[in-house]
């Protein structure tokens, strides 16, 4: 915890923000289309709670990506609130700014994980085209879209998806993330169980756990963790499969 604290007070040190900020990281995707789609939204976000939210300030670590870096750019210069651009590739950058943050809006995708594991509260938002959300809704197998949800089996992190995805849903939702402390607890305490589910595979099969799933051509060492999660679920899937067969 005390590593945590120096460390977000470093990051807030290094960019000038106040001690007293309420910071809250964004993280709109990677792809230039879901960026363009999700930052807007997540702007009106936190414009809805600006009035509760004391000096808010916002951290988005960009994607190494030229034109996605050259879109945020252009965007924030409109934004009424104080906004820190970090690398987005950069390990250290984005724990410190996870460290000194609040809560985190973030786009579905690997970077749930981190935040769980970071111990940040956050709230999990998606829009697609409407035809991919009816194929998806057509075709989906799980309740959940993020991996902490499909890990633990469990609304752990708030996702709100497709036409429920608005600013005024993500406001409700976000403002319980920040001012909840039950709300805020339960993501918190859920990162134990989750790294538990992680390792339980890898303890009982050893590199077999690599062998039957890692077809991706990562060596063991390497993996993220939302690499492992995703092969957790996969290795979950097939041996529950298994088991129905038997």
């Amino acid at each position: 915890m005390s590593m945590r604290q120096r460390s977000g007070e470093a990051f807030s040190l290094e960019h000038g923000l106040s001690s007293d900020a309420t910071i809250l990281t964004m993280l709109p995707g990677s792809r230039m289309q879901e960026v363009a789609r999700m930052l807007p939204i997540f702007f009106r976000t936190v414009q809805h709670l600006s009035h509760t939210l004391n000096d808010l300030s916002l951290v988005i670590p960009v994607a190494p990506h030229r034109d996605v870096r050259t879109y945020v750019e252009n965007v924030v210069r409109s934004v009424p609130f104080p906004v820190v651009l970090i690398p987005g590739g950069s390990l250290e950058k984005r724990y410190g700014a996870f460290n000194a943050s609040k809560a985190a809006l973030c786009t579905s995708g690997t970077a749930v994980m981190e935040l769980m594991l970071a111990k940040l509260p956050c709230v999990v938002a998606y829009q697609a085209h409407f035809l991919t959300e009816c194929f998806i809704h057509l075709r989906k197998k799980i309740n959940f879209i993020s991996l902490p949800n499909i890990l633990l089996d469990s609304p752990i992190v708030p996702e709100i998806l497709f036409r429920a995805c608005t600013d005024k849903n993500l406001a409700a939702k976000l403002s319980e993330v920040i001012f909840n402390d039950e709300v805020r607890q339960l993501q918190v305490g859920s990162a134990e169980r989750m790294l538990q589910v992680l390792y339980e595979p890898i303890k009982r099969q050893g590199n077999l756990f690599a062998e039957e799933l890692g077809d991706s051509g990562l060596s063991s060492d390497v993996y993220s963790p939302s690499t492992i999660a995703a092969l957790t679920v996969l290795y979950t899937d097939k041996h529950r499969r298994m088991v129905h067969r038997n």
